[in-house]
């Protein structure tokens, strides 16, 4: 579980932001896409890489840079698309502590949450009963942190959960969000 999507790992987006200078994590940086998937009709890569770059510092980005946020934006959104139930949150492998996943968790949900309010988002999503009830579910989550006192078997199943809960979450808003999605104006964006 986690550490791929599809192609694109965990890993390669990491480096990627890492090259850029950017503030944001990989995690984080999906969920920051996801969430702006589920409100704007038409969110493009260019629009993405804007954000991530602004929230870095040195605004240059090479071709194999470029093609792996690219990949990246097209598979989530085909994944969210996708009748089979295929989306899967960004974030490190087994390979990586408890610890570290946990905090990967919670920077996606977070930047989930970004990603619905930089997306355009307004008070009517928030107030769509079961897109409001994840919503707020994933604020919770944005705030998780691995309970010291915890058996690694509890924690790993707690992680197990909050993973799939994240998924199944995201994927609802996706759902739900597709009527209000089709008739929302564009925002004015401004992509350096």
């Amino acid at each position: 579980m986690g550490a791929t999507l599809t192609d694109v790992t965990y890993a390669q987006v990491q480096a990627v932001l890492d090259s850029l200078g950017s503030a944001v994590g990989a995690a984080e940086a999906h969920g920051c896409l996801c969430g702006a998937l589920c409100v704007r009709e038409g969110f493009t890569t260019p629009e993405w890489i804007a954000e991530l770059i602004e929230a870095g510092n040195t605004g240059r980005i090479d071709g194999h840079s470029q093609r792996t946020l690219e990949d990246l934006h097209q598979e989530t959104l085909e994944s969210l698309q996708s009748q089979d139930f295929e989306f899967s949150p960004l974030v490190p492998g087994d390979d990586v502590t408890l610890d570290d996943r946990v905090e990967a968790l919670a920077a996606w949900s977070g930047g989930f949450l970004y990603g619905i309010g930089a997306g355009g988002a307004d008070r009517q999503i928030a107030e769509l009963d079961d897109v409001g009830e994840v919503l707020q579910d994933f604020s919770e989550i944005a705030r998780a942190r691995l309970d010291p006192l915890e058996t690694v078997d509890a924690g790993e199943a707690a992680f197990t959960e909050l993973f799939e809960y994240l998924r199944a979450g995201a994927q609802l808003a996706f759902d739900e969000l597709a009527a209000l999605r089709a008739v929302r104006p564009r925002p004015e964006v401004v992509v350096h």
